[in-house]
């Protein structure tokens, strides 16, 4: 078991990807951060301590004989993602630089940040509750648009702000309950029993609906969802057809035959998914064919992987172009169809569904990549989660039978301390350095 790391050491990371690009974000937090920092960078500008602040200038690095320009932001604790007095210096991501940047402050007496714990000391400093931090991981590793909204809805306290509620209620309820028993002698009732049942009711209905709500997010909508587009007579339909391994859609050498998007589930090596066909590109003429495309468009939105299908010989770069032109689209996999006509181009999975070359490896690239997405990012925090909601219902029930068959106020008081112990270890107010470890150990350094 790991011991939590100090926090008041002064802690310095790379917070953003690393390798070249526009710019690099190093995060310095700690008692002595911005102090850390003074000796580096100069501005123009007379740095406030006790102020939020952005700051253009420069940094000297050793060795280097060009001040490299940067721009420094700072908030003094406690008004902070951490807690603590933050700064951050945003620069050129040039990683030779920012490696020399890094060791400079190092050198200056910051110490490497351990993964996650940036969002560590925003948990120990009651900025965020567990569920909260396990949001912002969440957001990370997201890797479709639902999941990376679900991590939003948890971080804006869609768990946190119900078991807060709960837990209020629960600890009003013990404190009362509580109090009987220090005048049991004098025979003063705080509460009667009928009052007890309804908010104990009331705690059981707030948690099934929250088991209810874990339970919709941890379980996944629909299987993955592979959608076939393209240009009218790509050979869309064939491959369908060639995936499926059956004639389910209509194959014509005539334009437009598919007006609606068939659907297909499918299983391999024992990976579950769902192949959708649609129509293909084109300007709508008439009410169907208008209709079509916006099927095709809506389907495409929901997908979770687009195979674009290009007939062997069509000249690169357009369709791909006219994907990108769209905007917001799933990731993109290049199908060449009808290699059995022409050379497919380098680049692209070459197919032929009259041979079937290529079919077996499109399978197996749509089973990795549903695999990749079947473990969605917030899954340790549901499971975490349910499992204490499970435990805390089933000592609420038994509070409940507590006062149905009259058993003494001691009784009730214990299952509702453990109850409360359960959502205590759900939010985090009560924890382990073994769970911390668990938890912000799977975030990448920086975070």
């Amino acid at each position: 078991m790991l011991m939590i790391p100090d926090p008041q050491d002064t802690i310095v990371a790379l917070s953003s990807a690393p390798g070249p690009g526009a710019r690099a974000i190093i995060r310095i937090s700690g008692p002595a951060a911005l102090r850390s920092v003074e000796p580096l960078f100069t501005s123009a500008e007379t740095l406030a301590r006790t102020q939020r602040g952005c700051y253009t200038g420069q940094v000297r690095l050793q060795g280097v004989h060009s001040l490299l320009p940067a721009d420094l932001y700072v908030w003094p604790a406690p008004r902070s993602y951490t807690g603590q007095e933050l700064v951050e210096l945003h620069t050129f991501s040039a990683p030779p630089l920012v490696d020399l940047l890094i060791a400079q402050l190092l050198n200056v007496g910051a110490r490497a940040a351990q993964p996650g714990e940036f969002t560590l000391r925003a948990f120990l400093a009651g900025k965020l509750d567990l569920t909260r931090a396990e949001a912002v991981l969440g957001i990370i590793e997201a890797g479709s648009r639902p999941e990376l909204l679900r991590a939003l809805a948890q971080l804006a306290g869609g768990v946190e702000r119900p078991l807060q509620v709960l837990r209020d209620d629960l600890l009003n309820l013990l404190a009362d309950i509580e109090a009987g028993l220090d005048f049991a002698d004098e025979d003063i009732h705080f509460l009667e029993p009928t009052e007890w049942l309804h908010r104990l009711t009331k705690g059981l209905a707030q948690l099934e609906l929250l088991r209810k709500q874990l339970a919709e997010r941890a379980l996944s909508e629909r299987p993955f969802r592979a959608v076939l587009v393209g240009r009218p007579n790509a050979g869309k339909s064939s491959l369908f057809n060639a995936l499926a391994g059956a004639p389910a859609a209509l194959v014509s050498a005539e334009p437009g035959t598919t007006r609606d998007y068939l659907l297909r589930r499918l299983e391999h090596n024992g990976v579950r998914l769902e192949l959708l066909d649609t129509a293909g590109w084109q300007s709508g003429a008439g009410t169907i064919e208008e209709q079509a495309q916006a099927l095709s468009h809506e389907q495409t939105e929901h997908a979770d992987l687009l195979l674009l299908c290009i007939e062997a010989g069509t000249p690169d770069g357009e369709d791909e172009t006219r994907l990108q032109l769209r905007g917001d689209v799933p990731p993109v996999v290049t199908v060449a169809t009808k290699c059995d006509l022409a050379a497919p181009p380098s680049g692209r999975l070459a197919t032929s569904a009259v041979t079937g070359a290529g079919i077996d490896a499109l399978r197996t690239l749509l089973a990795k990549s549903a695999q990749a997405r079947a473990r969605p990012a917030l899954a340790p925090s549901l499971s975490r989660c349910r499992h204490h909601v499970e435990a805390c219902l089933d000592h609420l029930r038994q509070a409940h039978e507590a006062v149905l068959f009259e058993e003494p106020g001691e009784v009730l008081a214990l299952h509702l301390r453990a109850s409360l112990d359960e959502l205590g270890e759900m939010v985090g107010a009560i924890y382990t350095d073994d769970l911390l470890d668990r938890i912000f150990s799977r975030f990448c350094i920086g975070k």
